[in-house]
């Protein structure tokens, strides 16, 4: 007595074949026994789950369902083979699936068009690769059931491997399923905010279709067209794939909803019976002709038939299908369809059918369904390690990404890899399915190129540490050998002659200066030649006392006033701060160039003062220069570039007059730095500028300069 899960494989079996599958399931039975699964199950669950889809979800003959159990239990007992009596047709699946299951995921390369072709050459039968998809379709359905390291490695061999097989066989269902479990556990937070979503208005969708019929049933049926009506909600993959797609949300996908006319006529009627009710639906409602779509007297290359077309139900955009009830057999069912529609016996057709799947699976022309456009994972590469274990990487990645994500050490020794076997570069780019072995050196060090080389976070991060400390061992080393020489040499390098040799060497920090003489990049004899020479022309300047200058009412502050005049003497605003009204200011007394106006805060200022007191006046200003606009430079670092819009318009809001705004590229660091020139009437208003870019999200740094 066969249990009942069985018993309903075998509905539809004679009495022959129904013996055939018991003893097939019999020997499982004795063969997998004690066996358990991840979830302590017996592991013949498994084998009973992909005979019932072969059966009754595919529709596979007997000894399919039969090579079911004799493959999971040959694989434990290569005996049980000799011991079936069924038929060699079973025995002969059952051969080419453990052919199949002795491939390993690194051996496929997972590449769907090769993997297709490999299954081809391992068996003359292709309902072997379609019992080998049910097998995945069920552990799909209990994924949750294994390791989370075993679910990653499942989940993206069915995206890669198994679900364009599913369609290039015409499995549509079992496809759009796979696709559905795929999305479920590579993007969960995606597939539980879709399903909600779904689920939240299906009560809505029920209401719509019962408002769309009603004023078209009388007019259909005055016609005498016999028609069901369905509703099809878009699939969880599907609505997900055309967000990414069109970078839009769910709410703006514009058919995730759609209602479908079955029409039963005669197929000598089925074109014209189609066209009518397309006429009667779009007289009713206004429909957007550029959505029209028919595949009725030339069907999709894979068989399809249907009419499409968009209207508008209550302020609502509805995609509409027309078809018949055999063009809607084949789209729901593929090449199953053949031998479902209308009770036709399956034996009759499924040699025609698996003649079609064969030839489809040797074309050396076919297209596969996992092209470069339609690739959804061309977001992520999949490669090996030369043991087998699957990484997933981000697109574009590098050898140098994948030896960062096997372990950091590894990353900042490698040197280059062995590509399934081939020597190559660290700049290598992967492609999914590739076998890499990495290659080290105790020697290597990473340099800044490599960031042109990796696309992972994770490396860019690492490198950028690294060298990062690189760069501060040296800079320490270099400012140490300056220390030493400015000693021996008994001279004190300066905050100002400091900023000058920065600029000087086009640096950006005193820490590139130092680093530069730690890798004896500048001489420090250049050093001290350019301390040397500051020196002498600051002595070169001769004392002058400022005769010229009135004091107002006998008070010790010039007053600074719109004019460009300090108490009726000339001045010019110091281009190394840009003072702005408001500022503490002093002015320097220069030789060729009158007084010049200086922030208290100014980089120059203490020397000045220090050096120079006998030439430094008081000042203030003026109430009137309030009037007047001052130029300021800001420097603005930022990490997005988006984040420039958003600079201007803070300086924008204020009423400030933007003169010059550069932005540069991204540093090794990832920042952008801009330098943006105002023109601006007080510090008070310049602090208000400054405050609303720092509340800014991506804005790292604002500073005056």
């Amino acid at each position: 007595m066969i249990p009942e899960d069985i018993a309903k494989i075998c509905t539809g079996f004679t009495d022959v074949q129904q013996a055939a599958i018991a003893q097939a399931y019999t020997l499982a039975e004795e063969a997998l026994h004690g066996l358990l699964r991840s979830n302590n199950h017996p592991f013949l669950e498994h084998a009973t789950g992909v005979a019932g889809i072969v059966s009754n979800e595919i529709g596979l003959d007997s000894d399919s369902v039969a090579a079911v159990f004799l493959h999971e239990a040959s694989r434990v007992d290569p005996t049980v083979l000799e011991r079936y009596s069924g038929g060699e047709t079973a025995l002969a699946l059952a051969a080419g699936l453990n052919k199949i299951s002795q491939i390993k995921p690194h051996d496929t390369m997972l590449e769907a068009d090769r993997y297709r072709k490999l299954i081809a050459n391992y068996s003359a039968d292709p309902r072997v690769f379609i019992i080998k998809l049910a097998d995945r379709l069920e552990i799909m359905r209990s994924l949750t059931i294994f390791p989370k390291s075993d679910q990653a490695r499942k989940n993206a061999e069915t995206m890669l491997l198994y679900i364009p097989l599913a369609h290039q066989s015409g499995l549509y269902n079992i496809k759009s399923e796979l696709e559905d479990l795929w999305l479920r556990y590579a993007n969960p937070e995606e597939w539980r905010m879709i399903s909600n979503y779904l689920r939240a208005t299906e009560r809505d969708r029920k209401k719509l279709v019962e408002s769309f019929i009603r004023p078209l049933e009388a007019s259909i049926s005055a016609k005498g067209i016999r028609y069901h009506l369905k509703s099809r909600t878009k699939s969880a993959y599907s609505i997900w794939k055309k967000m990414q797609a069109q970078n839009i949300s769910i709410t703006e996908v514009y058919d995730v909803f759609a209602i479908r006319f079955i029409v039963d006529v005669p197929p000598e009627q089925e074109i014209s019976t189609c066209w009518e009710v397309f006429a009667t639906v779009t007289e009713k409602y206004p429909q957007d002709e550029r959505r029209l779509r028919q595949w009725l007297d030339r069907p999709k290359p894979n068989g399809y038939q249907s009419l499409h077309c968009t209207v508008n139900v209550a302020g609502q955009w509805v995609e509409v299908q027309i078809r018949s009830e055999r063009m809607d057999y084949e789209a729901e069912l593929g090449g199953a369809a053949h031998w479902s529609y209308k009770g036709v016996k399956r034996d009759e057709v499924i040699s025609e059918w698996l003649q079609t799947v064969r030839r489809m699976m040797e074309s050396p022309d076919h297209t596969p369904y996992l092209d470069a456009e339609q690739n959804l994972l061309n977001q992520d590469v999949f490669v090996f390690t030369p043991n087998g274990e699957l990484r997933q990487l981000k697109a574009g990645s590098s050898v140098l990404d994948f030896a960062f994500e096997i372990h950091s050490n590894v990353g900042l020794r490698c040197t280059g890899a062995r590509v399934n076997g081939k020597m190559v570069s660290i700049r290598e780019p992967l492609k999914t399915g590739d076998t890499v072995e990495i290659i080290t050196s105790k020697n290597q060090k990473p340099s800044e190129d490599w960031l042109n080389y990796v696309v992972t976070s994770k490396a860019r991060n690492k490198i950028k540490q690294k060298l990062k400390e690189r760069e501060n061992a040296l800079a320490k080393a270099g400012k140490e050998i300056l220390d030493r020489r400015l000693k021996n040499w008994k001279l004190v390098l300066r905050d100002d002659q400091l900023t000058a040799l920065i600029k000087k060497y086009k640096f950006k920090t005193a820490n590139e200066l130092f680093g530069a003489i730690g890798e004896e990049k500048i001489d420090v004899a250049e050093i001290k030649s350019a301390i040397l020479q500051q020196a002498e022309e600051e002595s070169a300047v001769p004392e002058r006392t400022v005769t010229q200058v009135r004091r107002d009412s006998g008070l010790d502050y010039l007053e600074i006033g719109g004019n460009g005049s300090l108490s009726g003497v000339e001045y010019k605003l110091a281009k190394c701060c840009n003072p702005v009204f408001g500022d503490d200011v002093f002015g320097f007394v220069t030789i060729n160039e009158g007084i010049k106006i200086h922030r208290l805060s100014c980089p120059n200022a203490a020397r000045l003062i220090a050096n120079y007191p006998h030439r430094v006046q008081k000042v203030r200003w003026r109430r009137d220069a309030a009037t007047s606009s001052s130029q300021v430079a800001l420097k603005v670092i930022v990490d997005e570039e988006s984040a420039v819009n958003d600079v201007l318009a803070v300086i924008s809001s204020y009423h400030a007059l933007v003169r010059k705004l550069l932005t540069g590229s991204r540093n090794r660091r990832g920042e952008i730095e801009i330098d943006a020139t105002i023109f601006v009437s007080s510090n008070l208003m310049l602090d208000k500028i400054l405050a609303g870019l720092r509340k800014l999200k991506n804005v790292r740094q604002v500073a005056r300069q």
